[in-house]
């Protein structure tokens, strides 16, 4: 398994590290990747990508072994909110065919970088 180009505590590039390996993951699974780090007014959306008729909106967490919680236990309450917020915002503009979908794709890593799990959780989060 790959190993994360981090070290030390440096989250920003332990998120981008993330967020790439996602990308591909989802690429790999027939995905086509339409957007990375969308901004709205109401927040940002790590990935949107589509498949078929969904289109996933998708929130990837990371997180290094000894970090207090597990990735997915990293979204709470205020989070989700924004998520939402976020995810409502996008859907405005678009194409209102497609079926919407927000995702969280998991990964976790050991202490020393190791990529110990990739999961996406499809329809993770719901409004």
């Amino acid at each position: 398994m790959p190993e994360a180009a981090v070290g030390g505590d440096d989250r920003g590039r332990l998120g981008r590290w993330a967020e790439d390996l996602a990308a591909a993951y989802l690429e790999s699974r027939g995905y086509r990747v339409l957007a990375r780090n969308l901004r709205t007014p109401e927040g940002e959306l790590d990935i949107v990508a589509r498949k078929g008729e969904v289109l996933a909106l998708v929130e990837v967490r990371a997180r290094r072994g000894g970090a207090v919680g597990s990735a997915a236990e990293s979204i709470g309450p205020r989070k989700r909110q924004r998520l939402l917020r976020a995810a409502a915002a996008y859907l405005q503009e678009a194409d209102p065919t497609l079926q919407p979908r927000l995702d969280v794709l998991l990964v976790e890593l050991s202490p020393r970088g190791r990529l110990l799990r990739l999961e996406h959780i499809e329809g993770a989060v719901e409004g």
